[in-house]
């Protein structure tokens, strides 16, 4: 059975729970989107899932009945309620609860003694969503798909083009390691309380092996050049890389950083390794 909203206010009720904006808590209590969620995560039985910010369970119960959760929660005080979410609307047995701050977690020596395929689901707190999917794209292979309810902004970050003006950092790093892409808009009036803004069903699908590039000088163009988006990348980029380098990686020196696809920024990094 899914959880409904007035179920959801009860709970918060009983436990006497306010979401936290500090925390970025907006809770999903619609049941077809959550519903529409766990499809578009295309959950197979073997698969494990791991949660972050499972808030007060509405979506954690509905994976627990096919699945192994691993659900980090950062907020002490839901744990109770997400406990009693799930004894009355999940399978409490599949689920484990890590009180822990997600975006403090070492995620190599996390998977390091969990084996297997693990997919992402989550409504993610809005505070830290785009952090927190960089940093797992970087240093957690293990996950090898992501469906995650994000800020509207945030969803169509991730999954830019090049020469638009969401493209940005998120976007390049992002596309770098995976397939990227936005299911649909979610409407505000699914959230308890009501955000502001429309939020989006982002989808992640990591690539079976991303291109060859010393990650490290990759990162640090993208992240310089971008501070200076309006210039163009042969000032922005002056002290990292010669003016030479341009034309071995064919691209324009003339070019603003989101003119650039991943694939130019790859090209581009490599030349440094050509150097050494």
């Amino acid at each position: 059975m899914v959880i409904g909203k007035s179920d959801l206010k009860n709970i918060m009720e009983q436990h006497d729970l306010k979401p936290s904006k500090s925390l970025g808590q907006n809770f999903v209590v619609d049941p077809n989107t959550i519903l529409k969620v766990i499809r578009a995560a295309n959950i197979e039985k073997h698969q494990q899932i791991l949660e972050i910010g499972p808030g007060l369970g509405s979506l954690t119960s509905q994976l627990s009945t096919t699945s192994k959760v691993v659900a980090i929660e950062l907020d002490r005080y839901l744990i109770p309620a997400l406990e009693e979410v799930l004894n009355h609307f999940g399978e409490r047995e599949n689920v484990e609860i890590i009180h822990q701050d997600a975006m403090k977690i070492d995620w190599k020596e996390f998977f390091s003694h969990r084996q297997g395929i693990w997919k992402m689901v989550a409504n993610l707190p809005y505070n830290i969503a785009t952090p927190l999917l960089v940093t797992l794209l970087e240093n957690a292979p293990d996950i090898q798909s992501i469906c995650v309810m994000v800020q509207l902004e945030v969803g169509e970050r991730f999954a830019a083009s090049p020469k638009s003006k969401a493209y940005g950092i998120p976007s390049v790093k992002a596309q770098y390691w995976a397939e990227t892409k936005v299911l649909g808009k979610v409407s505000p009036n699914v959230f308890l309380p009501v955000p502001k803004v429309d939020s989006a069903i982002l989808q992640i699908i990591r690539k079976p092996s991303p291109p060859e590039v010393n990650y490290t000088n990759f990162s640090s163009l993208i992240q310089t050049a971008f501070q200076h988006r309006r210039k163009m990348i042969r000032k922005s980029l002056s002290t990292l890389i010669p003016v030479s380098n341009f034309t071995i990686a064919e691209i324009s020196p003339q070019s603003r950083p989101e003119e650039l696809s991943v694939e130019d920024w790859v090209k581009l990094a490599n030349t440094l390794e050509m150097a050494k």
